[in-house]
């Protein structure tokens, strides 16, 4: 992983490539050149793909806005007074005598299962052909799900959102009774990376981030059999093109914006089997580009169904990650 500043990681790199182009302009990406932000707030910098891939390399954390830059559409959304207010967030659990039979039905074997299938691809690289067929196997399963639902809740839908690289991102949809309602979303990303040889190497992807599917796997299979009816939609998302620069998540969430689809809450799961040997489990929030409400009340989730296990919140030094996304074009 490199631990130098993008810059001048960049500039190292282009002073033994022979074939990088001084002259392109910072403004905007010519053909085949891709546009990278470094950090939010800064100017797109416009790359080759065999920078792109070096950069994928690399471990350094960066947004790909060449097709769907989140960061000017939230200026926009400020500036036209279309960002902002926020939703109610209940002060404390008060479903429990609905949640915690559904609770008692989940499956570690499931879990196991589900694993095992995902870690069957040699990898789930977002331009790779076996992370197309991941997407489409899990597409299949999810429908699955959906096809064995009793028809006492809300309907049940499953749909992927094609992207131009081949692998699809997924989305599943339980119907509220208000279906015109903010939508209450819980995500994960689908791919997976081999930073020494992404577009060949083995990325099984276990714990990044087989294990943050599988989980939204498991919820969404156990609340469509148990005929779960919210008042307002829930959707569950597995996004393409995360370790990339959150291609997937972008498209997507300026899709919904595009759409003038209202966001109510947003949930990301992202290696949530990771432990630290000799440490005790413990179920941590990220606290940067969140909502503090909502991180409060998702606190008390697990205090209240999940008490063995403690929560915390942590900062990530810089937010590549699917939330992120959601964030920029939440609110509807």
């Amino acid at each position: 992983t490199v631990t130098k500043p993008p810059l001048l990681w960049l500039a190292d790199l282009r002073s033994g490539n022979t074939d990088a182009d001084s002259s392109v302009t910072l403004s905007k990406a010519g053909p085949g050149l891709r546009l990278i932000r470094f950090e939010q707030g800064a100017v797109p910098i416009p790359i080759t793909p065999e920078e792109k891939l070096e950069l994928e390399k690399s471990g350094l954390r960066y947004f790909d806005v060449t097709e769907d830059d989140l960061e000017a559409v939230l200026t926009q959304k400020i500036s036209n007074g279309q960002y902002g207010g926020s939703r109610a967030i209940p002060s404390a659990p008060t479903h429990q005598s609905q949640v915690n039979p559904v609770i008692a039905t989940l499956s570690q074997a499931n879990l196991k299962t589900d694993l095992a299938a995902l870690t069957s691809y040699k990898t789930r690289y977002y331009k790779s052909t076996t992370g197309a067929t991941a997407s489409k196997d899990l597409l299949k399963k999810l429908q699955s799900i959906a096809a064995s639902a009793p028809g006492t809740g809300g309907k049940v839908t499953v749909t992927s959102f094609a992207h131009s690289w081949g692998m699809s991102s997924l989305i599943a949809r339980i119907e509220g009774t208000n279906s015109a309602g903010a939508i209450t979303i819980a995500g994960a990303h689908l791919d997976s990376i081999n930073q020494s040889n992404p577009t060949s190497g083995t990325a099984p992807g276990a714990d990044d981030n087989g294990s943050g599917c599988v989980n939204l796997i498991e919820g969404f299979r156990k609340l469509v059999a148990a005929g779960f009816k919210p008042t307002t939609p829930v959707e569950f998302h597995w996004y393409s093109g995360e370790e990339a620069g959150l291609l997937g998540s972008a498209a997507v969430a300026k899709s919904y914006s595009t759409s003038k689809k209202p966001i109510n809450a947003y949930l990301n799961l992202d290696m949530t089997a990771w432990l630290q040997t000799g440490t005790t489990p413990q179920i941590g929030f990220v606290s940067d580009k969140t909502d503090s409400n909502l991180t409060a009340f998702t606190k008390k989730l697990v205090s209240t169904y999940r008490k063995p296990l403690s929560a915390d919140t942590f900062v990530v030094a810089n937010r590549r990650r699917s939330w992120y996304s959601v964030w920029c074009c939440g609110n509807g």
